[in-house]
């Protein structure tokens, strides 16, 4: 890894850091006012509670007065029955005694209603208050441990400025220019490849910019999304050591229209993979270096199935998982996907491994020889 690039891999992480951090700080203020915002909602719950006790104690009082009122009422009306000398005026009076009456009975129902949510008013006060005195410690506290990760914080990015800093005046000025002008619009400028992958974008490297990537020092950039490319051999070897603890190799199926295999030997050119097609009627073979990927000769076509039309390769070979479309055969051109390559080189290891393993009974995957007419 070049030196521009481990200084990126520290831009980068100072950048996200400091994004991080500035976040941080900008969202303490927020999440105080939420606690003050519901703080200020109790408060009002418990001003209109408190302001409704006193509308009714108005209104109790208004009752009151109306009760007395008309009890001083039925006191005249009863006072003058006593001199009326006509039974028209006797029942007049009678008849505003008996409203009065009710009247008052209809004010004392009132007030009894008003006692009786009066009780519940003031439980609903005692609830709101043990609200508030809980949501005002609350809210002190926050306030308290805004204030102290603030300044946490502050002296944070202090620290990171100066490494970012240090790290941009490692890079050099066209690569840093690059960088951040991908930063800018995409939130990041430097991106690890992994699995063949732009892990930033998640889009697949052509075989050949791959190897630049793995092999090459000089700046190589996502085809895609345009931020600087850089690779770490240990990480790829992590995720393939998962990916082999994670599964038991799967055996080839015998009567697949495609099929690869392993040969040590082959001419003059040492060891290969073999890529077999059926295709109405007839195969085609592929050989590949299982080195570098690259291809070997032309394509053959033969008429029959493979084991049929190209019996003499299939000598001393080890068959191998591997089925892609014949499509992805013409995107590949004249050498296998790093990707292709190296699932390829691992379940071969896997193969050696079973068979070891089991070495008087081979599992197919294992060094056979076929007859000229298997």
């Amino acid at each position: 890894m070049s030196p521009d690039v481990q200084s990126l891999i520290d831009l980068q992480q100072a950048d996200k850091e400091i994004k991080r951090l500035q976040d941080e700080v900008a969202s303490l203020p927020k999440k105080v006012a939420v606690i003050e915002e519901k703080l200020a909602g109790t408060k009002a719950k418990l001003a209109k509670t408190k302001e409704a006790i006193k509308g009714d104690e108005t209104a109790r009082r208004k009752y009151d007065s109306a009760i007395s009122d008309l009890q001083q009422k039925i006191s005249k009306y009863r006072d003058q029955s006593l001199a009326v000398k006509t039974n028209d005026q006797y029942r007049a009076l009678l008849q505003e005694i008996q409203f009065a009456e009710q009247e008052i009975r209809s004010n004392e129902d009132k007030i009894l209603e008003l006692m009786v949510n009066a009780e519940s008013r003031e439980k609903d006060v005692k609830i709101v208050e043990t609200e508030l005195k809980a949501e005002t410690a609350e809210i002190e506290k926050e306030k308290n441990a805004a204030r102290e990760r603030t300044a946490e914080d502050e002296k944070l990015l202090t620290e990171w400025n100066a490494k970012r800093d240090k790290a941009r005046g490692g890079v050099d000025p066209d690569m840093l220019r690059h960088y951040d002008r991908v930063a800018k619009h995409r939130g990041s400028g430097l991106s690890e490849v992994r699995d063949q992958k732009c892990t930033a974008c998640q889009v697949i490297l052509r075989p050949q910019v791959f190897n630049e990537v793995r092999s090459s020092g000089n700046t190589i950039v996502c085809e895609s999304c345009q931020r600087i490319l850089y690779y770490n051999p240990e990480h790829d070897k992590e995720v393939q050591a998962e990916a082999v603890a994670k599964r038991r190799r799967a055996h080839p199926k015998f009567e697949a229209s495609q099929a690869w295999y392993y040969r040590p030997e082959y001419g003059d050119h040492g060891e290969v993979f073999l890529a077999f097609v059926n295709s109405q009627g007839g195969s085609s073979r592929r050989i590949y270096d299982s080195a570098s990927g690259r291809m070997i000769g032309d394509i053959l076509a033969r008429e029959g199935e493979y084991r049929l039309a190209f019996p003499e390769d299939l000598n001393d070979t080890i068959r191998l998982n591997g089925h892609w479309k014949e499509s992805d055969f013409d995107e590949w051109g004249p050498e296998l996907p790093t990707f292709v390559l190296d699932a390829l080189n691992s379940d071969l290891h896997a193969a050696r491994v079973e068979s070891r393993s089991k070495p008087h009974s081979p599992a197919e995957g294992a060094a056979v020889q076929h007859p000229a007419a298997s």
